[in-house]
């Protein structure tokens, strides 16, 4: 029985509440039950969910389970194509930033605030906009167009008498058109503004004096003083011909020279015309001139050096004769003065005749010591190997001349190298001296000044005593710290000290192969200096670096491209 009553039912009296029925029966109803809703019979398995199910299982899982790679390998696809599109993507966003600055540069340019300190002006707004983004078209237009009004600027302040404002605004008129024919205009007319006819004459007439006065070049010079006044009247018949007769006289000063043979005076006259008239029409015929003396100088010097290189490898230091090393090296300097190679070779000539005169001591030659000695100090008269030789020839000489005329036994003990016997005041004097020397190499004072110098110093304490260690050793030492004081000063960048230093090298140990290499490195220094001088237009003080670099390393070839800007920027 379900419980539920059928309300047409007669015997039914009033309204029947509604109830569950049988709910212990649901999924099996009785067969006695007559009621049938019409819907299928669904008949519950009582082991699902434990397991033990005998029907097969839902493949609906697995048909689903290859979505979950595929989407991930979506997902990454999508990422790495957003990566690596990212600035094309970030083109397409429009940049807010960018747009509110072009916009309040033009409305500046519109105002005619082009210039400024405070960020507001146009040109400091177009340059903020280059910055974010370089390629902007908007940004270089407007540069472009506030150069334009600078130049506008300057036409206008010109023709007010407004001299400086009209230097100032061609000066940013430089900057953001890089130049152009109005810019030249400007220029010109700027510098005619500011010389006038007066001082035009005046300009003029100085230069004239410093021609008769054979000052061709320079700062004073005729020929700079002609150049200001072509500077603002490029059109002064007057200055031309003046800047074309010292043009004349430099090259003519370059002839004489190379008819003499001195190609070095012949070469700085020609980079002194080149520098200061580059379109002058007889330049190439004269740099053409000096290859051909180059060339034939490079063979000959060549020859020279070769030649004195194989007379030291057979011994043949020097004497009589064509054919000795000193010879050959005297020959290549005759050539090139200021030739390294050659310079060094007389200092290892030098060397070998200390060396020679060394063993004359050690075999009591005392006459062939000094000739030998005498003639290394015409080659080398700085030399610290020559100092210590002369004073050990000193104090064998003064032992000498202390030893007794006795018989052999004392012959032998107080050989040629006892040393001398030192009063009190002079062991007094000789420290002293000895202290002032180490004190004046320390601080630098190598070869000079004469008499205060350690070189001078340690030779007076061997004057005192030639066989005191203390002062050779310092003596010996000095070729050493000249070295290491010349690394120190090209390290701070300090190159006159390093030339010096080089010099005191040079002098101390004049066969040394190093030489060379510290030539070269200083060459380069001055070369480097050279470029940044030209970088910031101080055209003086980068010829004289190029000259130095020049004494340095004639042949070094980043010379010759210095040298084409340093005439390119004239």
């Amino acid at each position: 029985m379900n419980g539920r009553k059928d309300q047409h039912d007669p015997g039914s009296q009033g309204r029947t509440e509604p109830t569950l029925g049988d709910l212990d029966h649901l999924d099996t109803p009785s067969p006695e039950s007559k009621w049938d809703d019409g819907l299928p019979r669904v008949t519950l398995d009582p082991d699902r969910g434990r397991g033990t199910s005998s029907r097969p299982p839902r493949r609906s899982s697995r048909r689903r389970g290859w979505l979950i790679p595929l989407l991930l390998l979506l997902v990454i696809g999508v990422g790495t194509t957003l990566w690596m599109g990212q600035d094309k993507l970030r083109g397409l966003v429009p940049s807010t930033e960018l747009g509110g600055i072009l916009g309040r540069a033009e409305v500046a340019l519109q105002e005619g605030r082009l210039d400024g300190n405070d960020g507001t002006s146009a040109r400091e707004l177009f340059e903020a906009a280059r910055a974010l983004q370089p390629d902007n078209d908007r940004a270089r237009d407007g540069l472009r167009k506030v150069g334009l009004a600078e130049i506008a600027r300057a036409d206008a302040a010109l023709q007010a008498g407004k001299l400086d404002d009209a230097d100032q605004a061609l000066a940013a008129a430089r900057e953001l058109l890089g130049g152009g024919s109005d810019v030249d205009r400007l220029t010109q007319a700027l510098a005619t503004a500011r010389t006038g006819p007066a001082q035009t004459d005046h300009l003029i007439e100085q230069a004239r004096q410093a021609f008769d006065a054979g000052k061709l070049d320079g700062d004073d010079g005729a020929g700079t003083l002609y150049r200001r006044v072509l500077g603002a009247d490029a059109n002064n018949a007057v200055a031309a011909h003046g800047l074309d007769k010292v043009g004349d006289a430099l090259a003519s000063q370059a002839h004489k020279a190379l008819d003499a043979g001195d190609r070095a005076a012949a070469s700085a006259l020609v980079d002194r015309l080149a520098a200061l008239i580059p379109n002058y029409g007889e330049l190439p015929a004269l740099r053409a001139a000096l290859v051909t003396e180059q060339k034939q100088d490079s063979n000959a010097l060549a020859d020279a050096l070769n030649q004195a290189q194989d007379a030291m490898r057979e011994g043949r230091i020097s004497g009589a004769g064509e054919d000795t090393a000193l010879a050959d090296y005297k020959t290549a300097l005759a050539i090139d003065p200021d030739n390294a190679d050659a310079k060094a070779g007389l200092g290892q000539v030098a060397q070998a005749l200390i060396t020679q005169a060394n063993a004359a001591l050690d075999s009591g030659d005392q006459a062939q010591a000094r000739k030998l000695l005498d003639q290394a100090a015409e080659l080398a008269p700085g030399s610290g190997d020559l100092a210590a030789a002369k004073a050990r020839l000193g104090g064998t000489h003064k032992a000498s001349a202390a030893l007794p005329v006795a018989g052999d036994a004392e012959e032998d003990v107080a050989g040629p190298t006892q040393h001398p016997v030192l009063t009190a005041q002079q062991s007094t004097d000789l420290a002293r001296m000895i202290q002032r020397a180490d004190s004046a190499a320390q601080q630098g004072n190598l070869m000079l000044p004469p008499g205060d110098s350690a070189y001078d110093l340690y030779r007076g304490a061997l004057a005192i005593d030639g066989n005191n260690e203390t002062a050779r050793h310092g003596l010996e030492m000095l070729p050493g710290l000249a070295m290491n004081q010349f690394n120190q000063a090209l390290a701070s960048g300090n190159l006159p000290v390093a030339g010096d230093r080089l010099a005191d090298f040079t002098d101390l140990s004049p066969g040394s192969a190093g030489q060379g290499v510290l030539r070269q490195r200083l060459a380069n220094a001055w070369l480097d200096q050279a470029e940044q001088q030209l970088q910031q237009g101080d055209r003086a003080s980068a010829t004289q670096s190029l000259d130095r670099a020049r004494k340095l390393a004639p042949g070094n070839p980043r010379l010759a491209t210095l040298t084409a800007r340093l005439q390119a920027g004239s």
